[in-house]
Order: C-alpha cells, then sequence, then structure tokens
C-alpha cells in the first residue's frame, strides 16, 4: 500500500466521525485561539485531517491521490532514493502545520476564528509535482482545457495572496497559499541537499524559454 493511500484511509477515519460528532470536530479542529490560551498544539496537527463535510473531504483526497501516487513513485524515486517514504511523510506532515503558522498568528486573538482541512499539505504536494515536471499538462473540472503546470502554480499563487489579503469567504486561502510555498521550498532544498539537483534552475530556465518564445505552450 502506497503511503498517500495510507494518508487518504487515515484521513477519512478521522474525518467521518467528526461529520455527526460536532464536540468532536471542536476539539480536533485548528482554532488559534485555543491553542494560545489553552496550549492545545496539536491542533496545528489535528486540524489538518478532519474536513467540514464528504465533498470537503473527496476534493482534498482525489486531488491528493492524483497528484501524492506520482510524487511518491516516480519523481521523489528519481531523486531520493531510498529516502522517498521518510521525505514524503515528512512533507505531507510538516505541511500541515506550516500552512497554518500564518493564520495561528493573524488570529490568535480572535475566538471565533477556526478551520479544518487538508488543503495546505495537498497544496505542499502539489506543488512538489510542478516542481519536479513544471511543464506537465494538468486540467481541472473547471477548466476545460490542458495547462501547463508552472503557469497553473504562478496562477494558484497569485489569486491564493489575492483572496487571502481580502480575506473573504470560508476558504483557507492562506493554508493554501503557504502549504504551496513549503511543498516548494522543502522539496527544492532537500533535492539540492541530498542528490545535488537544483530543480528550481530548471524551472526557472523553462518560464525563460516559454517567455522568449523558444517554446511553445
Amino acid at each position: 500500500m502506497s503511503i498517500t493511500i495510507l494518508i487518504i484511509i487515515i484521513t477519512c477515519l478521522v474525518s467521518f466521525p467528526t461529520f455527526s460528532n460536532e464536540n468532536l470536530k471542536d476539539n480536533l479542529l485548528f482554532w488559534p485561539y485555543k491553542i494560545l490560551r489553552r496550549n492545545q498544539y496539536y491542533r496545528f496537527l489535528t486540524g489538518g485531517f478532519i474536513h467540514a463535510d464528504t465533498m470537503h473531504l473527496l476534493f482534498n483526497m482525489i486531488t491528493l491521490y492524483s497528484f501524492g501516487e506520482a510524487v511518491e513513485k516516480y519523481m521523489f524515486p528519481s531523486v531520493f532514493n531510498q529516502l522517498t517514504s521518510p521525505l514524503y511523510i515528512i512533507l505531507y506532515v510538516l505541511a500541515i502545520p506550516i500552512s497554518s503558522i500564518p493564520d495561528f498568528l493573524k488570529h490568535k486573538d480572535n475566538f471565533e476564528y477556526r478551520a479544518l482541512g487538508a488543503s495546505g499539505a495537498v497544496s505542499a504536494v502539489i506543488f512538489s509535482a510542478i516542481l519536479f515536471s513544471p511543464d506537465m499538462p494538468l486540467q481541472f473540472f473547471f477548466i476545460p482545457f490542458n495547462i501547463p503546470g508552472y503557469v497553473f502554480g504562478i496562477l494558484f499563487l497569485i489569486t491564493s495572496a489575492y483572496l487571502a489579503n481580502k480575506g473573504q469567504g470560508n476558504i483557507g486561502h492562506n493554508a493554501h497559499f503557504w502549504g504551496a510555498v513549503f511543498g516548494l521550498a522543502f522539496t527544492y532544498f532537500a533535492a539540492k541537499a541530498i542528490s545535488g539537483i537544483d530543480l528550481m534552475q530548471e524551472l526557472i530556465l523553462l518560464i525563460k524559454a516559454k517567455l522568449n518564445g523558444v517554446i511553445h505552450i
């Protein structure tokens, strides 16, 4: 069984009971006010394993499966060899709290603010995949055509930063943004340190080539 499948199973097992148990959900979700005042630091992690409803869970887990299987089975092994499994686990698990830190600092005195979901960690996996294969074609149900991974990545970061700054809606745009940034940074530094491969340089060269019209999208 792949680590990606195992993460999905664990997330589903933790999420499903909270759909009908609000007290359990309140005890596990990311709640900066209570983290600070009651030292409930476990919420930094548990908040990434519960979801608002079935659709929220399905969207995150389908996305995780789509990118996680490729990262775990093909991309990481091409650079990390036997370190693939521990590094993939570290990428996913660390992305959950790290993507939540900005919202913790912003909302630590706001009793009403709380969040949940694996979006920050899923974003980290997506952007790890994009760094490995920036030109891979991506298609989403709301986009009727393929777009290169690096184009999606740039648009995603700009949109997430803009919406996070506006602060409207109930979607964790900050977590999306910082999860994506962490996914890029972790993958880049791990590849550089372990294999001496500069994945960011390859991405920059590709973007420059596109801008110069050497390669056409």
